[in-house]
Parts: structure tokens; C-alpha cells; sequence
């Protein structure tokens, strides 16, 4: 069949050749690019046409036979699986899961960054792996009130009877067996502290993640707002939940830390999914940074203050940790969770506008306002110094004027935890850029059974005389 005939629903068979970031697998049919998901490289497998790319450039598929199947392949555990569009990977076994998201981090640091990096996915664990280990779930309601969960590229909602990534205890609410009228959405969190939370979102706010949610707290220890603090005055009535993070590491010295907190935040905030890896990524953190007694560090995008907690109480009271975020939320239980040490301050703001560079230009209509172009005054909260900087932004990555904000503070050392790695491969060039080299890689495969990973790089200074190094280095 010529290519240009290809349409929606027609049947190719391909070859498949390479895994791309985002799930899917390229192929290639009478000179047109596939994108196919639910295979592996090496394998033969028809291919239904299941969309266009912008221009017609490429065809996204699904492969719907397997004439060739790869060494990796196994039976999906999950019924759901290949209807659902949570999870991509289902159909591999973990280890396979793991090679493919490396050769994606290699990929994307060579494309973007011009780099050579050694890298190999390492697992957090779970109790029965691969599954069990999603402690937040947004489940969809579809328009007979009933929650479930979103095919992939679609609004539709597919009813399910459980989800097999969930965390125990969040299918266990009941959250399926309910109606849900006039929701847009159900969020269920099972925090480490306490119950499991369910929070219906109103079908009117679907369009403000952030807004507060009508709470419904499922279990005794959920503790609504209304308590004396300061997240509580922010936010009245929102339901707040509690994480436990305890972690061990080793200091550059041989000598064993430990450190150990408990933090609030609100039951639709933002917090790793992943039961372990907050701690996890805490302790490869302080071990990267290495921080010492009477330091001064900053946490960008720092959340309800987990890596600005970890990091004051290494400094010590001699030293100083400032956090900035931009969420008001986040801020205000970031002010509580660092109450407990003084030499912690809470900035809000977003972390351009508190540097004073200018925010990243829109696309669209949007593009066009002046106002996007005028430069912010730089926050005089924000120091002109500092011995560490960790950030943690979200998934469009910091950009090179926020890379080169950072640079010009003169860190030894930078630790980036990013959850998207063309990203963090982009944000490493505009560190080489500016005169710090890639000096460490670490990435995690905090979500099994999907096509997302987690890295945690390092930079430092590059020597005086080779700046703008970064490509053609290996790591």
C-alpha cells in the first residue's frame, strides 16, 4: 500500500527498529516514520495507523499482531493492559523495561547535549515488582459518573476494576464501585503516614489542578485543614496528608548520615509517586552534594521542602538553605515542614522571576505580548552566592537562562533531578554552555511499567581553560 494512502485504521506490517522517547518504537513503511507502541525492537508486528503527527510527518501506530516477538516479551499481568494508556511497557519483562530506558537517556544526552553518558537504569524495588507502587492515581470519570481511566491520546474514560500499579489501599477506598456525579476526576492518595485519601474534583475546576478540591478523607488520620499552621491559613478545608522520609548515606569522608522527617502537604500536591523514591533520591542527593557545616545552599522548585529539609539539617545552624517555589500551596507547607530549622528560608516566587531573567517565551497568540519580553528585578532574597544549588523543576526543564543564573553563583557543586531526560539533556548543554560539566548521571526507574524515568545529574566548575566542553565527553 503507498504511503500516502495510509489512513487511520489501516494494517501495515514493519520491522521494528529503535525505542523513541515517550513509549513508542520506530518503524519505517514505504519511506514514511512510525511511531508504534506495545513492542520492542527486533520484533515484525502489524501496525495499525492510530494517528498523524504535525504536518503528516510521521504516523503514530499500535501494534496489533506480533509476527517476530523479542526475547523481552511476555504476557501483560494487567487485563487492562494496551486499552489503558498508563502503562507502555507492559508487555516486557522489568529488565527489558530498564534497557530500553537507558538506551533513551543515552539517546537523548547524545542528540541534545552532544554527550557519551554510561548510564544503566537502576530499580527503587517494590513489594511485588513492577506493581503496587503508585501512591497517587487520578482516575477519570466518564459521563455515567464512573471512575476509570484514560486510553492513550484520548478523553475517553475506560471503566476498570483495578489498576494493578496502584499502591495497596488505593483501590481498596472503593473509588471504583462509587458514583461520581458532576466530578471530572477522582484523586486517591496513599500516603506513608496514615489512610488513603480520595479527593473528587469538581467537573467546574477541571481546569485548575491546583484549586482545592471538595475533600472527602477516607481513614482517621487524614487531617483536613483548619489546623494551626501556616498551609492551613493558605489553603482552609484542604485535606493534608503526611509523608515519612528516613534515608542513609555515606559523605565523601566514609562517614554514615542518616536523616529523617516527617512532611505535610496536601493531598493533591505534588509528591514522588513512588513510595521509595523519595528517599532514594534524597540520599544520592546529600551524597552528590556532599554538603558541610555552615554552607549556603538552594533548592529551586523545592516543593513542601523535601530536598531544603535534608540539606539544612547537614548545614547545620552555621549555614543557610533557601527554597524557592512558586506554587502557594507548596510554599506555605514548605514554611511548616522547615520549621524545625531557623537556617531555612522559604522564598515564593517562580525561579526565573526571583533571578530576574526573563520567562521562556509562549507559543501561539500568546507570543506575541509585549509583556513576555520585559526582564523581572531579581528578588533580593535571592543571594549572589552559593556553595550548592539543587533544583527539581518540572518537566519542561529550567532553561538556559535560569542554567546560567545558576552558574553565575559559583556552586561547587549542582545536583538536577529531573523526571524528563531530553530535558535534563538540554539544561546539561546550557551547563556546559556556562561552564560546568556533567560529573555525574544517575537515572531510576521510578515508574515501572511505563515509558517515564528519573535521573539525578551532577555538574561542577569546569577548570579554568576549558570551558564550553560539553560535547564529545563521556560520563
Amino acid at each position: 500500500m503507498p504511503d500516502q494512502d495510509l489512513e487511520i485504521g489501516d494494517e501495515v506490517t514493519v520491522d521494528i527498529e529503535a525505542v523513541a522517547h515517550g513509549g513508542h518504537f520506530v518503524a519505517r513503511h514505504a519511506g514514511r516514520v512510525l511511531f508504534v507502541r506495545h513492542t520492542a525492537p527486533g520484533e515484525r508486528v502489524v501496525a495499525r495507523i492510530t494517528g498523524t503527527g504535525p504536518g503528516g510527518r510521521f504516523l503514530y501506530a499500535d501494534a496489533v499482531a506480533i509476527e517476530r516477538p523479542s526475547p523481552g516479551r511476555v504476557t501483560p499481568p494487567c487485563r487492562y493492559a494496551g486499552v489503558c494508556g498508563g502503562c507502555d511497557f507492559q508487555h516486557l519483562t522489568l529488565a527489558a523495561q530498564r534497557d530500553l530506558l537507558s538506551a533513551v537517556v543515552r539517546e537523548q544526552f547524545a542528540r541534545l547535549a552532544g554527550l557519551e553518558v554510561d548510564v544503566e537504569v537502576q530499580e527503587l524495588g517494590e513489594a511485588e515488582p513492577g506493581l503496587g507502587w503508585r501512591t497517587r492515581v487520578e482516575f477519570a470519570v466518564g459521563r455515567d459518573g464512573r471512575a476509570g481511566l484514560h486510553p492513550h491520546r484520548s478523553h475517553d474514560v475506560v471503566r476498570v476494576t483495578g489498576c494493578l500499579i496502584a499502591a495497596p489501599g488505593v483501590v481498596e477506598t472503593g473509588v471504583l464501585e462509587q458514583l461520581w456525579p458532576s466530578c471530572a476526576s477522582v484523586d486517591v492518595t496513599a500516603p506513608s503516614t496514615g489512610e488513603p485519601v480520595v479527593t473528587p474534583v469538581p467537573a467546574w475546576e477541571r481546569g485548575d489542578a491546583k484549586s482545592a478540591a471538595v475533600p472527602v478523607a477516607v481513614g482517621a488520620e487524614a487531617v483536613a485543614g483548619g489546623d494551626e499552621s501556616t498551609a492551613a491559613d493558605a489553603a482552609p478545608g484542604e485535606t493534608v496528608v503526611r509523608e515519612r522520609v528516613t534515608t542513609e548515606w555515606v559523605t565523601q569522608a566514609d562517614q554514615a548520615r542518616t536523616f529523617s522527617h516527617e512532611f505535610a502537604l496536601a493531598a493533591r500536591g505534588f509528591w514522588q509517586v513512588h513510595p521509595r523514591a523519595a528517599a532514594t533520591f534524597v540520599a544520592r542527593v546529600l551524597a552528590e552534594l556532599d554538603p558541610q557545616p555552615g554552607e549556603r545552599a538552594l533548592d529551586l522548585y523545592a516543593g513542601v521542602g523535601l530536598f531544603a529539609a535534608a540539606l539544612a539539617d547537614a548545614v547545620g545552624p552555621e549555614g543557610q538553605v533557601l527554597a524557592l517555589e512558586s506554587d502557594r500551596l507548596a510554599t506555605a507547607f514548605a514554611v511548616d515542614n522547615l520549621a524545625s530549622w531557623p537556617q531555612a528560608l522559604v522564598v515564593p516566587g517562580r525561579v526565573d522571576d526571583l533571578f530576574g531573567v526573563a520567562r521562556p517565551g509562549r507559543r501561539g497568540p500568546a507570543a506575541n505580548r509585549a509583556t513576555r519580553n520585559r526582564r523581572p528585578r531579581r528578588s533580593p532574597l535571592v543571594p549572589h552566592t552559593a556553595d550548592l544549588v539543587v533544583l527539581d523543576p518540572p518537566r519542561t526543564g529550567t532553561g538556559a537562562q535560569v542554567v546560567r543564573a545558576i552558574a553565575a553563583l559559583r556552586p561547587r557543586a549542582v545536583a538536577y533531578v529531573a523526571c524528563d531526560p531530553a530535558a535534563l539533556a538540554r539544561d546539561t548543554a546550557a551547563f556546559g554552555e556556562a561552564g560546568y560539566a556533567l560529573t555525574g548521571l544517575t537515572a531510576y526507574d521510578a515508574f515501572p511499567m511505563t515509558h517515564h524515568v528519573e535521573c539525578i545529574a551532577t555538574f561542577r566548575p569546569v577548570p579554568t581553560g576549558e570551558v564550553g566542553g560539553s560535547t564529545d565527553q563521556q560520563v
